[in-house]
């Protein structure tokens, strides 16, 4: 019971820091960022389950971290009214070919990030763009003005 109860702590613990860190940081992960991912991994199972390497220590603490991660998700189709805690909501960057600078600051995005974003979707201008949507996945999406 004990390693139930740890893993539903460090579940809830990672999926704060996740939500804390922010969509973008976490759609563009750099070499480092991985290896971090990895040292964090092997840092949060030694958490859990201290010094229990046993086989069913670790099918415990993977089936509730599962189970968890697939509640989450009923929890998430079920209850409409949790969907923005749980999974957030897009995010409206640029409006009108007008930036939203209250939104890039909010998820720390720069502009000329922005602005790259765009040229790789062959978008020259932002003036030309009727909506740039950062998405609950971590990516722009941009709708051009017609």
């Amino acid at each position: 019971m004990d390693l139930v109860l740890r893993a539903i702590v460090i579940f809830v613990v990672i999926w704060v820091v996740t939500r804390a860190v922010g969509r973008r940081e976490l759609s563009s992960m750099e070499p480092f960022d991985l290896i971090l991912l990895v040292v964090i991994g092997d840092l949060v199972q030694q958490g859990v389950t201290q010094s229990d390497y046993s086989l069913t220590g670790a099918i415990t603490v993977i089936a509730t971290i599962a189970f968890l991660t697939v509640l989450m998700s009923y929890v998430s189709f079920r209850v409409p009214r949790l969907r923005p805690v749980l999974e957030g909501e897009p995010l409206v960057l640029v409006q009108d070919g007008q930036v939203v600078d209250r939104n890039l600051r909010r998820e720390r995005i720069t502009v000329e990030e922005l602005r790259s974003e765009a040229r790789q979707n062959q978008i020259d201008d932002l003036a030309d763009v009727r909506f740039a949507v950062l998405e609950t996945n971590g990516r722009i999406s941009f709708i051009q003005r017609t």
